[in-house]
Parts: C-alpha cells; structure tokens; sequence
C-alpha cells in the first residue's frame, strides 16, 4: 500500500520544557531513526504539513477557547481567570513560545492525513494524537483535538462510518465526548484501568463507543486475546470504511507514566489488524514518555506502515540516535539494553488473567445490541 510520513519542523523540538513529561525528544528522535536506516526513500519522503487555519479549528474548538490560547501564549502566561476556565498555563497544559503554531500544525497534519487516507494511502502523522483535548478547554497535555478534525475530513469526504481506535494507555475522552452522538462514528478506546483521566469503565459501552479497560501489566498473551476476541470483533461489526487510529507510545513496557507491559511488535500487528478492516487509513501518534521505547516503537511502525524491512540489530547510526536520548522519569538502572541495539522488544508472554478474561467476556456479550443499533441506525 502507499504509505505516507507526515512531519512539520516544529515537532522535531520538544517544544514544552522542563520536567513535564513532554520535553523529550520524540518525532525528531523518530526521524533520525528513520533516516539511520534509510526508510526516507524517494517513495516515503515526509510530507511537511502546514497549520490549520483559525477558521478551520474554529469548526470544533469554541472561538473563545481560541482567544484564550493565543492570548496567553502572547503574554506568555495566562490569566487566573483563564487558567480557571479552559485550563491553560497550569502544570499539566503549560504555555510556551510557539504553543499555537505547534497545535494548529498537528491539526494541519490530521487534515491532510485524511486527504491522502480518503485517496487510498496510509497516512502515518506521529506528531498528532492529542486525543484529551476538548471543544472549550485543554485537557492532558492536548490543547487542540486533531484526531476529531481527521475524523470530521474523512465524513466530508463521503466517508460514512468512520472507526477510531485509541491504543494510548490512557482513554481517549476527548474524542468520544466530540462523536458520542454522532452515529457515522465509533469510537473504540484500550486503555490502562484506573489510570487518568479514569473515564472509559467497562460498564462504558454503547452503540457508538466501546471501552476496554486494561489491567496493569498487560503482557503480549492478554493483549492478543484482548485485540483479536474483543477489540477486532466490535470493530468488523461497525463495518468501518475509514479508520483512525491513536497508536500511543505509552502502552508499551518501560513507560513512566503507565503500568502496561505491552511490546512493540505486539502494538504494530494491532495497528494493522486495523488498518486492514477500511480502504481509509490514518495513524496518529499519542503519548508516550519515555524517549527509547517511543523511538523505536514509532519508528518500527512507520517500517511496517511502509512495508520496510526491519534489522535484527541496529547499525552504528541508529545506536548512536538511542544512547544520544536522557530521560528524567527513566532512571538509569530502569534503561533496558535492549532499548539501545534493536528495534523489536523481546517477547513479554504471560498468562491471560481472570481480570482480562472477564473484560473480554464482557465486551463480547455487548455486540449485539450494537449490531441492532447500527442496522438500524
């Protein structure tokens, strides 16, 4: 299939600073990958997308959240009164230089992702994924909401039934708060249990939503029956003719910030498990903070998107890329060696808990009062 690399300048800079969990490398750390092992051919170039236009974000976002954005990035700081109302200049959702033009690029990259997707491509835009964002408010790092805005082209497009895929270890709130009475829509979230924003329960089910809680320390075994008895099964019901997906980083083994055990491998096999039910296909970024399973994991995934092959080791480039990277939440003793001279993790098996068999169980006796809403709907 033809597959497309979306990138912007500004996502090759961390942008947020400090201690906040996203001020380390990521896209950048991806493209160095990439180009380390010649996976940037004259066939899979990047595309350098540009920025929505204020008008085009306004189509989801409310005009005087937009205000409040650029005015705070303008005075750099926002008010009381702002940080109290949309939730911007906190700890969670700083304001820094160039904070609109990096939002409004990722939304760029969706739009255009959908484009290429609705022509027969697989659109691959590692830079978005800020599934938390909501309409009048920031929310979980995510100022603006660019998986709505992939999902809102494709319908323009003539597409009808779009299916969204939320693979990030945290539930993507966001997304399913914008389509939960949209029935063109199915949102479709697997995510860590008990984890922020502790939203998507397993009691969270409907016609157009279907939430899969994890339990910490998912390994390989789990995920597979979770994705291939469950997950897979709700999504070929919905019969989607377009799918996105928010493949987050954060799922994986070695995170700081969730307790899932996941393998990379594992992640990208789901990923195209997806991708292979639409004609339609656009993969977003997502979370994901630690620097070196992130790296490789969306680096592995844009091989597999583009059908590259992947080395059993990594040459000296792309080892030189990984033992550049530090990472304040990563403790040194915590750093897998693995991390630094392969792109595949090794195999996590395990057994499939009592937990996971009864989300499974769960989640399986709910489709087929989708399947009535959908006929019907």
């Amino acid at each position: 299939m033809t597959a497309h690399f979306i990138t912007a300048a500004c996502f090759r800079q961390t942008g947020y600073s400090g201690n906040h969990p996203l001020a380390i490398p990521r896209v950048g750390t991806v493209e160095r990958l990439c180009a380390a092992l010649d996976w940037f051919g004259p066939r899979h170039s990047p595309l350098e997308c540009l920025p929505a236009s204020r008008a085009e974000i306004a189509r989801f976002h409310t005009p005087d959240y937009l205000d409040a954005i650029r005015r705070a990035e303008a005075q750099a700081g926002a008010s009381a009164e702002d940080r109290a109302r949309y939730h911007i200049g906190t700890l969670e959702n700083p304001v820094f230089k160039g904070l609109w033009h990096r939002a409004a690029v990722s939304v760029g990259g969706a739009i255009l992702a959908a484009r290429l997707a609705h022509q027969g491509a697989v659109a691959f835009h590692p830079g978005g994924g800020t599934h938390h964002g909501l309409r009048d408010r920031a929310s979980g790092f995510c100022f603006l909401n660019d998986p709505v805005f992939a999902i809102l082209t494709l319908l323009d497009l003539g597409r009808t039934r779009v299916l969204y895929v939320d693979l990030d270890a945290h539930h993507g709130d966001g997304v399913e708060i914008a389509f939960a009475e949209d029935p063109r829509v199915m949102t479709l979230s697997l995510h860590e249990t008990g984890r922020w924003p502790f939203t998507g329960r397993i009691g969270d089910q409907g016609p157009g939503r279907c939430n899969l809680p994890l339990p910490p320390r998912l390994n390989d075994c789990e995920f597979e029956a979770v994705i291939h008895r469950a997950a897979l099964p709700v999504a070929r019901e919905f019969a989607p003719d377009a799918v996105v997906i928010t493949v987050g980083a954060d799922a994986l083994k070695g995170d700081p910030l969730s307790s899932l055990a996941v393998t990379n491998s594992r992640l990208w096999a789901a990923t195209e498990a997806f991708c292979a039910l639409a004609p339609a296909r656009v993969v977003l970024g997502g979370g994901g903070y630690n620097p070196w399973t992130l790296g490789r994991a969306w680096a592995g995934l844009w091989a597999r998107l583009s059908d590259q092959a992947i080395p059993t080791g990594l040459p000296r480039e792309a080892r030189a890329v990984l033992a550049s990277l530090d990472c304040d939440l990563v403790e040194e003793e915590d750093r897998d060696p693995d991390w630094f001279r392969t792109l595949v993790d090794p195999e996590n098996p395990g057994p499939v808990r009592r937990e996971t068999e009864a989300l499974i169980a769960a989640v399986t006796g709910e489709t087929a009062g989708r399947r009535t809403a959908w006929a019907t709907g």
